[in-house]
């Protein structure tokens, strides 16, 4: 498959404001519409082009569809907190009527968004003029039956829920049930069951907190519900290990069902392996057959039947190992990047350092290096599989090729942490530090010059 450039959302200026880096993208179930958070408190939502759909070569175009303000900066006085209106995760829940709902969160409050459009107005109001000022009820002398006429199309995004005052640490996922009634959230201790109808009350479904908190040893870094089973989830640790619960068999879910855990090889231990190790993505397949795991270095393919090691494991940048001292000290190795499948769990894709992201064919076996930069955004212009090679030892860069970068090269600064990919089609959103990129795969015949041939994919570092 060959990937082609599509659009580039956000300014092109250098020096980013903090309130416009982008911290989430999520697309709907129907993939039409396309959504970000940022750390500004933010939603934008796209919508796919309805004219372009039925082109091939165009049915990637989204254009902004609506923009709202959906939480602000919050000052907890009783701790003495500072609450940032950044948007941690979005989570659309799937269409029932002509409304669209959407769930988004910052670090304490989930919010329930309706977005509705409006193309028709009332008119003809007995008590009321056009202008909405009141009339005597006095001066009426006859009644008349209200109108709508047309107007120009409004979307309106309105708050039907807020969800406050469960977490007392900062929430990392919401996950929407399979049952459309209800909805986890969680933070570094806990694990809390919502009803989407209830908004003042919650229920804890898991706790790790130790009576004694200097007996801490691991916090949960991701949960999400299983995609067809509304009694199974999953919460991903700090420790590298996924427990997989079952509701049906307590309503405490501390005793998990299934333990996905891989053991160390003691020969790779280091000062490091813990914070490598640590989970910062766990998603369920479609199919709900597998789960995938995104750590520092790595992102694993698991089967629900088989706990005791990964079926697939990945290398996302393999070359790092080397310069992990130097990434402690510049934090990025606390970075956390997300992960995602395709439609039919045949590819996932993640993100990586100079605004790389890459992707695994599982059938294949086959892994690419794109990039996504202005400089390779001229429409439908194809993307050419970058390479990264370290320069120590024999097996070094050497003289290097045009897509070649060295590992010294790469800028730690420009990271990929936020992925989506297109429900029913291979549509991909790709957010750098304030740029939403989109991509989609190439409908032509290529030419025999702009043929990947096996060799091109394979960007074995």
């Amino acid at each position: 498959m060959q990937w082609c450039f599509s659009q580039v959302k956000g300014a092109i200026d250098d020096d980013v404001a903090e309130a416009d880096i982008i911290s989430t993208v999520e697309f709907n179930h129907s993939g039409e519409l396309l959504a970000t958070g940022d750390r500004g408190g933010r939603v934008v939502i796209f919508q796919q082009e309805v004219d372009n759909k039925s082109i091939p070569e165009y049915r990637s175009e989204y254009n902004v569809y609506s923009t709202f303000q959906s939480h602000e900066p919050e000052f907890d006085y009783l701790k003495s907190l500072e609450i940032e209106e950044k948007i941690n995760k979005i989570r659309w829940l799937p269409q029932q009527n002509a409304s669209q709902f959407l769930l988004s969160t910052n670090d304490k409050t989930i919010k329930l968004w309706k977005i509705s459009e409006r193309d028709k107005r009332p008119e003809g109001y007995n008590l009321k003029e056009e202008d909405g000022r009141y009339i005597d009820p006095g001066t009426v002398t006859s009644l008349r039956v209200p109108v709508f006429r047309p107007m120009d199309l409004m979307v309106e995004a309105s708050p039907r829920r807020v969800f406050s005052n469960a977490h007392t640490y900062h929430i990392n996922s919401i996950s929407v049930n399979s049952d459309n009634a209800t909805y986890l959230s969680a933070d570094d201790l806990r694990v809390n069951l919502w009803n989407l109808e209830v908004n003042d009350r919650s229920f804890n479904i898991v706790d790790i907190k130790p009576s004694n908190m200097e007996d801490l040893t691991e916090i949960i870094t991701a949960a999400e519900f299983h995609p067809h089973q509304c009694n199974t989830l999953v919460y991903s640790s700090s420790k590298g290990n996924i427990r997989l619960c079952d509701m049906r068999a307590s309503a405490l879910c501390d005793q998990h069902t299934k333990l996905f855990e891989e053991p160390e090889d003691p020969s790779n231990r280091s000062f490091f392996s813990e914070i490598i190790s640590s989970i910062s993505d766990v998603k369920f397949s479609h199919s709900g057959r597998y789960l995938m795991t995104r750590d520092y270095l790595t992102v694993k393919i698991w089967d629900l039947s088989m706990e005791n090691r990964p079926l697939e494991t990945y290398q996302v940048h393999d070359y790092l190992r080397s310069k992990l001292c130097s990434l402690y000290e510049n934090d990025c190795l606390f970075d956390k990047f997300e992960c995602c499948w395709n439609g039919n769990d045949s590819v996932v894709m993640t993100g990586s350092y100079n605004n790389f992201f890459r992707m695994f064919d599982r059938d294949q076996r086959r892994d690419a290096t794109l990039e996504a930069s202005r400089e390779h955004s001229l429409p439908l212009q194809p993307l050419k599989p970058r390479r990264v090679c370290t320069t120590t030892g024999g097996g070094g860069c050497g003289k290097r090729k045009k897509d070649e970068i060295s590992v010294d090269s790469l800028d730690f600064n420009k990271k990929i942490l936020h992925t989506a990919w297109h429900p029913n089609d291979n549509i991909i959103a790709v957010a750098t530090i304030n740029n939403l990129y989109i991509f989609q795969d190439k409908v032509s015949e290529p030419d025999s010059a702009d043929d990947l041939s096996a060799s091109d994919m394979m960007c074995t570092i």
